[in-house]
């Protein structure tokens, strides 16, 4: 039986054809791809990210956000961290960020381009197939025999044909090409799964610095109407002779210093109200923010801490980087393909007549098929160049990436430093808040007794309201430090279906 290629050729051409395209499936499959293959890097052989045991972190009973914590080494890190704090109005401002956030959607589109730019680049390995019908009147000079059988000087051509190329991907340099384009296309998708974990990362550590800047003001504004009753007092005791303008100067220097401490506290809060609503795709000023407060917030009790050889498998920018490494190596593939001899098969077939009617009738017909070989003998050493910068930027691509792994690793082991660290100060924040409620307590009681006078009273309350803004601080530091943790573990984004593949791109990394 024969095939729907040759059939409508004549059996002389059919025993043509075949052996050129027995030559030709040959050399297509002994060949080999031109440069090196791409050998995934191996995981560090580190098997820890701090010089210490973790061990479960300080706890500071009743207090928000003084929980212990305790790290689970090897534990998965869900998909939807963020709902670990318990917080409504924060899983809320992360679904309205993930839906509208203009950047997240620019890097969904970048992952389509590079998606179609592989499939374009795929479409190397098919022949090339082009279709054309030419029309044209002429006239031949009288001193040549006329061309058409009829004898004509002048007369229509019509002339449908099509043509067909194909290139033998005999060095590689088409599979180099679509390896390249592949690898480009993961960077893509591991850009778009960073932009994700960078946005709902940023949401999460604005909402926790809004809800402590806005105590820190009220605390502030207390701390000023303190200062106040202060130098009100201090300034009837001079007049009374019972307190020196020395003190009343050193305590209007002291309302001085609170007051000018709240002009940069609101305007944090209107740079981070600002920084929100952006996040969530917002204009400024466009809708009211939502409020957040740190004893509405749940403090996850058991944090992850992946395996150091499962970092490098989950980070989104170190597969990124290794991706862009990939499309390096095979970039040196294209360089040295592009060196050495290229061969196409091309094919032609159609029909010519003067007249329209009997454009594909008997004896109309032509066709012809050919090889052709080209390669490079003299170039000016642009090939030769080309092929040197390719594999220097190879070498840049893999210090990227080696730099990237071991920013990585950074990352983890500042978190879990600094989540040990926030535990032991918030409960020596808590300890000098507890301490200085106290002494406001003390001080309020032995002023209504007669025991101390309103002064004493307005000193206790300042440093309880100092104590306050130091403590808010040390919470806020806990809960922004935990999220800073899941975003340094890859925050589990092989986990959202909008972002993996069909097959999970971390597990195919782990093949």
């Amino acid at each position: 039986m024969s095939s729907p290629v040759s059939a409508g050729y004549p059996a002389f051409c059919r025993k043509r054809v075949a052996p050129f395209l027995g030559v030709a499936a040959a050399l297509l499959l002994s060949a080999c791809a031109a440069g090196p293959d791409f050998k995934k890097p191996a995981a560090p052989a580190v098997g820890a990210y701090t010089d210490h045991p973790l061990a479960a972190t300080d706890a500071t009973p009743g207090v928000p956000g003084g929980a212990p914590q305790t790290f689970v080494s090897g534990a998965d890190i869900s998909g939807d961290w963020w709902t670990l704090f318990h917080s409504k109005p924060l899983t809320d401002l992360i679904d309205a960020a993930l839906a509208n956030n203009h950047d997240l959607k620019a890097a969904q589109a970048a992952l389509t381009v590079a998606q179609e730019n592989t499939r374009a680049q795929r479409g190397a390995f098919s022949p090339q197939v082009a279709a054309g019908l030419a029309a044209s009147r002429q006239r031949q000079s009288g001193d040549l025999a006329p061309t058409p059988d009829n004898n004509a000087f002048e007369y229509n051509l019509f002339t449908p044909q099509v043509n067909v190329a194909y290139n033998l991907d005999v060095f590689g340099l088409t599979r180099r090409t679509v390896e390249n384009a592949r690898a480009q296309e993961e960077a893509a998708r591991y850009s778009l799964a960073a932009a994700h974990l960078t946005l709902t990362s940023n949401v999460a550590a604005a909402a926790f610095q809004d809800a402590s800047i806005d105590a820190q003001i009220d605390a502030t504004r207390q701390l000023i109407d303190i200062d106040t009753k202060v130098v009100e007092t201090l300034k009837y005791q001079q007049q009374k002779g019972y307190a020196s303008g020395l003190d009343l100067a050193a305590q209007q220097a002291a309302l001085a210093q609170v007051q000018a401490t709240l002009p940069p506290l609101l305007k944090q809060s209107v740079q981070q109200h600002d920084l929100i609503a952006v996040l969530a795709g917002r204009y400024p000023g466009q809708t009211p923010s939502p409020k957040f407060d740190l004893a509405s917030l749940t403090l996850p009790a058991d944090l992850p801490v992946s395996l150091p050889s499962a970092l490098v498998e989950q980070r989104p920018d170190v597969l990124q980087a290794q991706a862009n490494m990939h499309a390096a190596n095979a970039a040196v593939g294209i360089a040295a393909a592009n060196r050495l001899p290229n061969i196409q098969l091309t094919g032609n077939a159609g029909s010519t007549s003067v007249d329209l009617g009997h454009v594909f009738g008997a004896g109309t017909g032509f066709w012809a098929y050919g090889a052709a070989i080209t390669a490079p003998i003299f170039q000016g050493g642009t090939l030769l160049h080309q092929e040197r910068g390719a594999k220097a930027a190879y070498v840049q691509a893999r210090e990227q990436y080696r730099s990237t792994v071991l920013t990585a690793f950074q990352n983890v082991a500042d978190t879990l430093a600094a989540i040990e660290q926030d535990a032991a100060g918030l409960k020596a924040n808590a300890a000098a808040f507890d301490a200085a409620n106290t002494t406001l307590d003390l001080s309020q009681r032995q002023y209504k007794a007669g025991y101390a006078s309103y002064l004493t009273l307005l000193s206790a309350e300042q440093g309880y309201q100092q104590a306050r803004i130091a403590l808010v601080q040390a919470q806020a530091a806990r809960f922004a430090d935990t999220a800073a943790l899941y975003q340094a573990l890859g925050g589990g984004w092989w986990k959202r279906a909008e972002l993996a593949e069909k097959t999970s791109a971390k597990d195919a990394h782990a093949n």
